[in-house]
């Protein structure tokens, strides 16, 4: 039997009979014995549904101020500035600079579990071009001295602005849960280290040490009102390489003379591709991709060099080894056929697979369906983009990352209308629909929080 629950909590709309009900915790106190309760009993959703209906305008406030003041990795000094602000207003000891522009935010609830919320704050050098009202008009200048755009291309802003909203329910709701709330803005995601620059300036020895983790992330190709979960692996291993193929340079008119370095480019980004296909056992995710060839200045010159620049893909650290290993075998192999220099080939920006614990997984999908409906909550098969999340799994938390839909149905249905696909992430095309996905990413993300820190827990 379920009963309504009367709580002196503020923005509290809902008002019950205690003639009529038999349980009503915080007004009949004395009755507090009669049934266990879970947390979600507690605060039910439909009082969470009324929270984040009352508070949402404020929550896209924050969206529209970090999408139109994004900054990429490294440089995120104004984004961890407004999102300290934001955890201190709602009542969090926050600690600022840990691994870089990092911020941690700590609220103290009793005695319990730790759980720990993760959003990044990075942007990308991408040139908006979505022609929306508050696009972003920032710039920087990358590493080759060029001028980019900056934009929130992947959804942080999305993580960010969801990941106040949540603090500021979670702190005006202390009645409804025990234990310790950790927030995370993390740094330098899109470049794969912000994760370990925290851990290594000592995050889980200076902070509490989470029991359970959660995130999100946006997705582009599932609807406004819905999430997805990858049970187990989710996310891949992400390697960049590059490859400085060397080679004696001369009149293009006279190759007899010269070690054509363009030449054994192109000759190894077809050796490459025999990777995946005849090393690799079928069944074994995997990819190779040569993203970029550079090299060479003119018509009839034979230069001394040629760069390739490539990532990698896999999930478990056996093929992980045997795809490095194998590239590097066959650049050496490629110029020791063309009697050229050995190549330098170095390997960076490591990015470990993200794999979601499988008992966490298990909690966080009942969560999601209590708060959005079973019908709602949607497989998803795993996907070999990197996210550098699961560096804290690797360090002996369980881990949960799951897929926010952020695109609402009217404009996906016009899409595949017109047989377009959705704007990827990373495109400056995408953007999310922020009021339908952010109303989602707060009930689901307060409940899987409030369901690992129940009432009456203990550690």
């Amino acid at each position: 039997m379920q009963f309504p629950i009367c709580y002196p909590m503020q923005n509290c709309r809902q008002v019950c009979d205690c003639r009529t009900t038999i349980l009503c915790m915080f007004s009949c106190t004395c009755l507090f014995f009669l049934a266990p309760l879970t947390a979600i009993g507690q605060v039910k959703s439909a009082a969470i549904d009324k929270w984040i209906e009352a508070h949402i305008d404020g929550v896209v406030d924050d969206y529209i101020h970090l999408h139109q003041n994004p900054e990429v990795s490294f440089q995120e000094k104004e984004t961890a500035a407004y999102m300290a602000a934001a955890w201190r207003e709602a009542g969090f000891t926050v600690t600022e600079r840990v691994g870089g522009f990092g911020v941690v935010a700590v609220l103290e609830n009793g005695k319990g579990p730790t759980v720990m919320l993760r959003t990044d704050l990075d942007a990308l050098p991408v040139s908006e071009a979505t022609l929306l009202p508050y696009a972003s008009k920032a710039t920087v200048t990358t590493a080759s001295g060029a001028t980019s755009g900056v934009m929130h291309a992947c959804g942080h802003d999305i993580h960010m602005s969801n990941l106040i909203g949540v603090a500021r329910f979670m702190s005006s709701h202390k009645d409804a849960w025990r234990g310790t709330l950790l927030l995370i803005g993390q740094p330098a995601e899109e470049r794969g280290s912000g994760a370990r620059a925290m851990l290594d300036d000592g995050l889980f020895k200076r902070f509490p040490r989470p029991d359970h983790a959660l995130a999100l992330h946006c997705e582009s190709t599932t609807p406004t009102g819905t999430v997805a979960v990858s049970p187990g692996y989710s996310l891949a291993n992400v390697d960049s390489v590059d490859i400085i193929v060397k080679g004696q340079g001369g009149h293009g008119s006279a190759p007899e003379t010269t070690i054509d370095p363009v030449v054994q480019a192109a000759e190894l980004v077809i050796a490459l591709q025999t990777i995946v296909s005849r090393e690799i056992k079928p069944g074994n995710p995997a990819v190779v991709t040569v993203g970029a060839i550079n090299g060479g200045t003119k018509h009839n010159i034979i230069g001394n060099s040629c760069h390739l620049q490539l990532t990698v893909r896999s999930y478990t650290d056996e093929v992980r080894e045997k795809l490095l290993a194998a590239i590097k075998r066959k650049a050496e192999a490629v110029a020791a056929g063309h009697r050229a220099p050995k190549p330098d080939v170095r390997f960076s920006e490591g990015t470990p697979a993200l794999r979601n614990d499988d008992a966490l997984t298990a909690r966080a999908v009942e969560s999601f369906r209590a708060a959005i409906g079973s019908e709602n909550v949607l497989p998803m098969e795993p996907v070999m983009g990197g996210e550098d999340f699961s560096q804290y799994g690797l360090a002996g938390v369980p881990i949960v990352m799951y897929r926010l839909g952020v695109i609402a149905p009217d404009r996906l249905a016009a899409m595949n209308a017109r047989e377009q696909q959705p704007p990827s992430l990373h495109s400056a095309e995408f953007y999310p629909d922020p009021v339908e996905a952010l109303t989602t990413g707060m009930d689901t993300m307060i409940h899987a929080t409030l369901d690992l820190l129940p009432v009456g827990s203990r550690n």
